[in-house]
């Protein structure tokens, strides 16, 4: 009986031509797996694809409810961005990826498993970290790094090794760019974005929306409800998290919100340039945090910008099965006990713009903000504190005065 080997697959050239090629090099039996993160029109047709290319079996796993739930908003909750711009979309699908092709290589007794990542991107780390954290006895195949075995080095090299496998396909040799979609954003690199000095081509590249020039001349205004830091409903509407943010994907995306360009850092050390299209995700991030404002305490919203950051990194270097992934959700999640409340956005050529936050949970006080005097706050208090919060300020001064005499 002949080996079985899990294919990531997506339909697209790079996963078709690996079929045969995983067949011809190894003699597996190939099993392909498709995961619905949100793709939506990229599944079309996958099934007979997929057999017309040699595969034996195909499943394709709708976990789109669970990415929202389990992937997405933990990193909503931790306001995790990476490096200040770019809001995880690929990074925090990969995980998820993994543990379902893990699960059906359980399923399907197989000894492999094997990805289509390129050697110089971040989804081969991604990836690999945690399928060796899942399931460390599965062999990993990445054909991208099989130097002496894959030869295919272009888009042309990959249609005519499928051509010669008699698998003909309505693939092109055309440039176009490299992008990865699902519920939360779409990236986009190749192509003028390669070079940093080149203005990104938007009337060519998005997808989700439009840019904030083409964007109508009338603002959208939407109401939000959130539930210890979990999105509710949606102008009224009660929703899950996935329905929320596929709502907020076409109402951002009609009003040019969530296009970031920017030049990262990859974990395997080089820079790349890339245009993320995140229209929802940018409007659920932003009200989340303004309902933070008001609830959290200063030393904790403090602490929560540190873990922030941190929670980032760990996610955009595929460490999401780790025990330090756990810890800090632990803490985001403490943090969001009471972030409930409502939300009023106005959202108009690209920005979002703040129309009003209330919580039963609300730290602010208006008596206590407001000039007037209350009873809580006796302003002859702060000249006791402003002496001793500034007192190693004015010691410093008197010693360095001594010292010049």
């Amino acid at each position: 009986m002949k080996e079985k080997v899990v294919l990531a697959y997506s339909g697209g050239l790079d996963t078709t031509a690996i079929i045969p090629w995983l067949k011809e090099t190894y003699d597996y039996e190939v099993i392909c797996c498709c995961i619905d993160v949100g793709q939506e029109s990229e599944l079309d047709g996958l099934d007979e694809r997929a057999k017309l290319s040699g595969a034996e079996k195909l499943y394709i796993l709708d976990v789109v409810e669970e990415f929202a739930d389990e992937y997405i908003m933990p990193c909503v909750k931790a306001n995790a961005i990476y490096e200040d711009k770019y809001l995880l979309g690929t990074s925090m699908a990969r995980p998820l990826i993994a543990k379902k092709l893990v699960e059906i290589a359980r399923k399907e007794g197989a000894t492999a498993i094997c990805h289509g990542a390129t050697g110089k991107g971040n989804d081969q780390v991604r990836f690999e970290l945690s399928i060796k954290a899942l399931a460390p006895d599965i062999k990993i195949i990445a054909p991208w790094r099989c130097n002496e075995t894959w030869n295919m080095q272009s888009r042309e090299d990959e249609i005519a090794y499928c051509e010669k496998h008699g698998i003909n396909l309505p693939f092109s040799a055309d440039s176009s760019y490299s992008r990865d979609r699902n519920l939360w954003h779409i990236s986009h690199e190749g192509l003028e974005l390669e070079d940093p000095a080149n203005a990104p081509n938007y009337d060519h590249l998005l997808v989700l929306g439009v840019s904030p020039q083409k964007a109508p001349d009338k603002e959208t205004e939407i109401t939000l409800t959130f539930e210890k830091g979990m999105p509710k409903s949606l102008n009224g509407k009660a929703m899950s998290a996935a329905g929320i943010i596929k709502e907020l994907n076409k109402l951002g995306g009609e009003n040019g919100i969530g296009i970031i360009d920017i030049v990262e850092n990859r974990v395997v050390g080089m820079k790349s340039r890339g245009v993320y299209e995140t229209p929802g995700g940018t409007i659920l991030m932003e009200a989340h945090q303004q309902l933070e404002e008001l609830i959290l305490d200063r030393a904790t919203y403090d602490m929560k910008k540190d873990v922030a950051n941190r929670f980032a990194q760990i996610v955009y270097e595929g460490k999401w099965f780790t025990p330090l992934r756990e810890a800090c959700q632990a803490f985001v999640e403490s943090t969001q006990e009471y972030v409930t409340g409502e939300v009023k956005l106005k959202l108009y050529k690209g920005n979002i713009i703040k129309a009003g936050t209330t919580s039963p949970y609300s730290l602010y006080s208006e008596s206590l903000a407001s000039f007037t005097t209350g009873d809580l706050y006796d302003h002859h208090d702060a000249e006791g504190f402003i002496n001793l919060f500034g007192l190693p300020l004015k010691v410093r001064a008197m010693k360095l005065a001594e010292a010049e005499k």
